[in-house]
């Protein structure tokens, strides 16, 4: 219910913020209407004083001439493109080129002119005020919906928050913002420089070499800029445990290793698209989110938290009380093995108290201690050794079904060369259909989340949206950039819209 709640809110929210800035963007120009009607408010007046001056003109004052050039640019600056302005203007030019008669016929019907266009922009400006007014019943109508729904989210998971605000770092309010709008700026960085690249290299035939030249280097300058910020902002900006459960509303995931893995799941696969900034774990508990929010105990005493698993941090001497509370208050445990008393402490109470179906076992390969360990605490043989991979993340994964009969996945990723035939280029076209990367399908990441996917469905937890979340998470920095190009260009336009409204005045 949690998940569909969360769906809910989402899509509202959505819907409240797309329709809220077309009525800004319709407000706005309600407001420019406003402003042509009140400069036009003098019209009959000034096309009288039009009138009468290519009147005195015709009949020889030649002073007029500098009123009848006055009154053309005032319609020129204030009259909406129209009969009045065009007949002004065309008088101005007869009376320039000496048709003094034609141009007392054309401003004999000035008066009539401005009536119309005076009409036409009330109702322009009567339709814009409806428009804008009916698209800002939604976001309005839509904003209680979404905070009784983001209330109600909350109610299953106010309980584990609490536990877990126990124990996160205190920090400065402003340190996250500030971190997330320099982080911000990096993926602007990042997906401006790759769109200059890709420009160039496109349209380099039809650019000047110099020109061709700067583009490279300085796009290239770019991607490197982005990619040094966010290395340096992305860890300050990371949202602990309490934050990550309050924005998502169902129960966790919780993330169970020991702290010297975190080394290798912080690598970056290089394979994962152009550019990537997103370390396995990142990669992995993206592909997990599909389940719920994935939180994890940070290794005590490291100075940043590391990405992927959103972090608190247990007390070294009192740990265990509160790992058995989140145990139970999460949905789906995943443990990966590893040669720490701890960590076997903790498959011991899994165990014991929790249902089957919520453990997960991540074994690493090439570690056969590992395997002869798990197998004396397994009441049911796992034959993990002849099936386990090579790869030292993660080799295999081991659910349980009711009866905590272990199944065993092997994570082993399948080598190319082995695919059925046409299976590589439908998962190439399923990637590329998803704006995904053809090449992140293999890196060991997305087989691990293949791997879990298959394993959970085994146990009846269907997520079908797991491998494809690895992938798409893997090249996120370049979907963030171009995102937030796209809200910079969508803001700026809104702005000149706004610069306009008041320089009208």
């Amino acid at each position: 219910m949690s998940s569909r709640l969360r769906v809910l809110a989402r899509l509202i929210t959505a819907v409240a913020i797309v329709t809220a800035y077309v009525a800004l963007h319709l407000a706005i120009t309600a407001g420019m209407d406003l402003r042509a009607c009140d400069r036009f408010r003098d019209a009959p007046a000034r096309a009288a004083a039009f009138t009468a001056a290519v009147d005195r003109y015709a009949a020889g004052d030649v002073s007029a001439r500098a009123e009848i050039r006055a009154g053309n640019t005032w319609f020129k600056e204030n009259a909406p493109s129209g009969a009045s302005r065009s007949a002004v203007s065309t008088s101005t030019g007869d009376v320039e080129k000496g048709r003094v008669s034609l141009a007392r016929e054309r401003a004999a019907g000035l008066a009539a002119d401005v009536e119309r266009d005076r009409a036409r922009l009330d109702r322009k400006l009567g339709s814009s005020r409806a428009t804008a007014l009916y698209w800002a019943v939604p976001p309005v109508v839509l904003l209680g919906p979404a905070l009784w729904l983001r209330r109600r989210r909350r109610l299953d998971t106010a309980e584990i928050i609490r536990v877990v605000s126990r124990f996160a770092p205190r920090q400065r309010w402003w340190r996250r913002p500030v971190f997330l709008l320099a982080s911000g700026a990096g993926y602007v960085l990042l997906a401006g420089g790759a769109i200059v690249v890709g420009t160039a290299q496109r349209e380099g035939y039809t650019m000047p070499p110099m020109a061709m030249m700067g583009s490279l280097v300085g796009g290239l300058a770019a991607v490197g800029a982005g990619l040094l910020s966010l290395r340096y902002t992305r860890p300050r900006s990371a949202r602990g445990a309490a934050r990550a459960l309050l924005a998502d509303g169902r129960k966790p995931v919780l993330y169970l290793r020991s702290f010297a893995d975190d080394d290798t799941a912080a690598q970056v696969d290089d394979s994962a698209g152009f550019v990537s900034v997103h370390s396995r774990e990142e990669q992995f508990t993206g592909a997990l989110g599909a389940v719920g929010p994935v939180i994890a105990v940070g290794r005590p005493g490291e100075p940043l938290p590391r990405l992927g698993a959103a972090r608190f941090y247990l007390p070294l001497d009192d740990w265990q009380p509160t790992v058995l509370r989140l145990m139970e208050l999460s949905q789906l445990i995943v443990l990966r093995l590893g040669l720490g008393e701890g960590l076997w402490w903790e498959v011991q109470q899994a165990r014991a108290t929790q249902p089957a179906r919520k453990l997960v076992l991540l074994a690493p390969g090439g570690v056969p201690e590992l395997v002869q360990r798990l197998e004396q605490h397994l009441s049911a043989p796992s034959r993990l050794a002849e099936v386990v991979g090579s790869d030292p993340w993660t080799g295999a994964v081991i659910t349980f079904d009711p009866e905590w009969t272990p199944q065993v996945h092997p994570a082993e990723p399948v080598p190319r060369a082995e695919l059925p035939p046409g299976a590589l280029m439908r998962r190439g076209a399923r990637a590329m259909k998803a704006g995904l990367g053809f090449m992140a399908m293999f890196t060991p990441t997305h087989h691990l989340a293949r791997t879990v996917k298959d394993a959970l469905a085994s146990v009846g937890v269907r997520k079908r949206t797991m491998a494809w979340r690895a992938t798409f998470v893997a090249q996120m920095s370049m979907w963030k950039g171009f995102a937030l190009v796209t809200v910079l260009v969508l803001l700026g336009w809104l702005v000149d819209r706004v610069l306009q409204l008041l320089g009208s005045g």
